[in-house]
């Protein structure tokens, strides 16, 4: 590389301008290591320098130009090199010529929409980040930084209870009912089983939450299920009449809000699965949808506008007053 570059190369940085008090969030890499990431949230300003510096003084340094780009992009696993962006901001530093001597530049992406949450899962990763890039006639110099964006919601107006029934006739009849539909990624499942009709010996029955992620469209729909919890309710024959109790804490497992076809993309959706098995050991099984959401009284105070701007995108959410008005009251 030196040859070809007379003799001067140069390695670039990109660091963020509230590096030091910005807070950071563990995120899943796709070898499946965790790793801490700057988080930023969407309408959040993106700001930062690129240090560009040369490692033999007193040679130039020939470019086509330098820049950094802002991208938001979606990578399926079975598609991998074909990435489809939904975000790609880019700002000139400098134009083509040559640098006599190391040199930093500012940047600034003002209000950057970052509408959805980053997400690696096991066909589809969603990521944000930074990339300098310095033009070379053979061979560019680039750095990327990863970002982690977190998508924040207001208490959703419309929060039914679920009930749900599973019988098989003349042999089993159990009601149950779980007081919401729609939790809070640290909210606690709180629900009860009606023992109605039992003349099948069941020995075990248990709660399972499910996340199905589904990648792809048409006749290329790919379903990945992931159980991340066993919930044991009892072990024992129940009698008629007997109810159970549940209470289910989220906050112990990991797990992302309910992403519904993101960018036409990918999916990702949260089931409580019922499982009953009998003494025969067969199974019975009832499924049933939840939204997940992630609450947004985590904000700083220099975040509440755009948590509120944000929240709008949840849905269901409520009116951008009363998004903001909350968060007014978080920072209070």
């Amino acid at each position: 590389m030196s040859f070809f570059s007379f003799g001067q190369t140069a390695e670039i940085d990109v660091v963020l301008n509230d590096a030091e008090t910005r807070k950071k969030a563990e995120h899943k890499t796709e070898d499946g290591k965790k790793d801490k990431y700057f988080l930023f949230y969407d309408g959040e300003t993106v700001s930062g320098k690129v240090n560009v510096t040369l490692k033999n003084p007193g040679k130039r340094l020939e470019h086509q130009g330098i820049k950094v780009e802002f991208i938001g992009q979606i990578e399926l696993y079975y598609d991998r090199g074909n990435h489809h962006e939904f975000v790609s901001l880019v700002k000139d530093l400098a134009r083509p010529g040559e640098m006599a001597q190391s040199q930093t530049f500012d940047f600034e992406f003002t209000h950057v929409e970052k509408p959805y949450e980053s997400y690696t899962g096991q066909n589809v990763k969603l990521r944000y980040f930074l990339r300098a890039t310095i033009s070379r006639r053979l061979n560019d110099v680039c750095k990327e930084m990863d970002i982690v964006v977190h998508t924040l919601s207001t208490y959703p107006e419309l929060n039914t209870s679920i009930k749900m029934e599973v019988g098989i006739e003349d042999c089993l009849h159990i009601e149950f009912e779980y007081n919401k539909s729609k939790y809070h990624l640290k909210d606690v499942i709180v629900g009860k089983i009606y023992f109605l009709l039992v003349r099948i010996k069941i020995k075990h029955m248990e709660i399972d939450i499910i996340k199905r992620e589904t990648t792809g469209t048409g006749p290329n729909v790919y379903h990945e299920n992931d159980t991340i919890a066993k919930y044991e309710i009892m072990d024992g024959a129940p009698v008629r009449g007997e109810s159970i109790p549940i209470r289910l804490f989220l906050a112990g497992y990991e797990m992302t809000p309910t992403m519904r076809d993101v960018n036409k993309k990918f999916s990702v959706r949260y089931y409580l699965n019922l499982v009953l098995i009998d003494e025969e050991e067969r199974r019975y099984f009832k499924q049933q949808e939840i939204t997940l959401w992630r609450k947004g009284d985590i904000v700083r105070k220099s975040m509440s506008h755009q948590a509120a701007i944000a929240s709008q995108r949840f849905e269901g959410s409520a009116s951008a007053e009363k998004a903001l008005s909350q968060a007014k009251e978080d920072d209070n």
